[in-house]
């Protein structure tokens, strides 16, 4: 497995529905996230089981990832006509609704082997989530196996962290949270830190 961590993000084009419910035939990653930060994530297949709860849970965050200027993508090796079908089926039935992000359809498995997290046996995308800065470089991934859902609000975690990061160029500790203070990445800086919240860690 690949670690892209510092590293561009593979850009790709192929077939996707948007947030707003439109088909394109031609969705470039590039051309869609310059100079935004994004979060492209991965998973199995459409009208599965754990998918529907991580796809909502996505959906039911995009006021807090539209506050921070985040775009959101997902990915599966299901085509574009079947992510349409899965959007227009009502949650209550197993579908997602109207999600307001781009489904990609990787229906080549390109993309989930460019970004390395196609399953080996089942020939479907792990749960693999991407933080990418608004210059395109992966600043945090995580990959979980196929029974195990993601946590979305971890993401927003990262996605603040690396904010806080670029805007007062200090790092995040163990367990930062928006609002914690940071520390400043020197000898002098960790030990100032570690004598005021070494007990909270």
């Amino acid at each position: 497995m690949s670690v892209l961590v510092g590293r561009p993000a593979p850009d790709f084009t192929a077939a996707a529905v948007l947030g707003s419910g439109e088909i394109v035939d031609n969705f470039n990653l590039a051309t869609a996230i310059k100079g935004k930060p994004t979060v492209i994530f991965f998973y199995p297949l459409d009208f599965t089981f754990v998918c529907p709860s991580e796809l909502i849970a996505f959906d039911h965050r995009m006021e807090e990832f539209t506050k921070r200027g985040v775009e959101v993508i997902g990915v599966s090796i299901d085509s574009q006509f079947t992510h349409n079908a899965w959007r227009n089926t009502p949650v209550e039935k197993g579908g997602i609704g109207q999600v307001k992000y781009t489904l990609v359809a990787d229906v080549k498995h390109e993309i989930c082997k460019a970004y390395d997290v196609e399953h080996p046996e089942a020939g479907v995308a792990f749960r693999g989530s991407f933080l990418v800065d608004k210059e395109g470089q992966v600043r945090h991934q995580v990959v979980n196996d196929l029974p195990l859902g993601r946590n979305v609000d971890e993401m927003l975690r990262m996605i603040d962290a690396l904010q806080f990061h670029e805007e007062h160029g200090e790092v995040c500790p163990a367990g930062w949270s928006k609002g914690d203070e940071g520390m400043t990445a020197s000898t002098d800086g960790v030990a100032a830190y570690l004598k005021d919240n070494s007990d909270k860690l």
